[in-house]
């Protein structure tokens, strides 16, 4: 079965921008993969970020025009599904904000890795983190945004923006810990 050629994302966009259904489905389709990868790193589960990154899709649609041709579409498309998602889960984020930050410790520990993890494991993981410290860790060691921009989007303080990261390094070792020793039991 033949695919059909991908079409050219500023023909896509043109058209988008005058209303084309067929072309909003096209820009959908060839987009789709990429904005799921990003709403599941910032979701629960699989049908929050399909949610999340249908209501994404939704906001470009309404707002193709304000698109900025002189900027990556994919970074456009990733900052309205990061904030989609975030938006989606600020409500619960806020319920786990409520512990008391200013006590807390903050720990560093040289980085290890584990040269056998790939992209699902790491996602496996992520997904055993707290909410709020899983969404911090992807804002700010996947996309890139700093601590200033962390504590504006979710509406905390900057050093809370870094203890949770801080955090949710120190669980991840754990984790990453946990897993490499239980491979290792499991086989011998």
């Amino acid at each position: 079965m033949l695919k059909p050629a991908r079409i050219a994302e500023e023909e896509l966009i043109a058209q988008c921008k005058k209303g084309s259904l067929k072309y909003q489905e096209m820009l959908y389709t060839q987009f789709y993969g990429f904005a799921m990868g990003i709403g599941l790193r910032y979701s629960i589960n699989r049908d929050d970020a399909l949610e999340a990154v249908n209501d994404a899709f939704i906001k470009i649609f309404k707002n193709i025009n304000e698109y900025n041709p002189a900027r990556p579409f994919k970074a456009w498309l990733a900052t309205v599904v990061i904030n989609t998602a975030i938006d989606r889960r600020r409500k619960e984020l806020k319920h786990q904000l409520n512990t008391d930050l200013d006590d807390a410790m903050m720990v560093q520990h040289s980085v290890s890795t584990a040269d056998n993890l790939d992209a699902q494991d790491i996602l496996k993981l992520l997904g055993q983190l707290p909410a709020i410290h899983a969404t911090i860790f992807n804002m700010y060691e996947i996309d890139g945004y700093n601590h200033d921009e962390i504590s504006q989007m979710l509406g905390i303080a900057t050093s809370s923006s870094r203890v949770y990261l801080t955090r949710a390094k120190e669980k991840l070792r754990k984790l990453l810990l946990i897993t490499t020793y239980n491979e290792r039991r499991s086989v011998r």
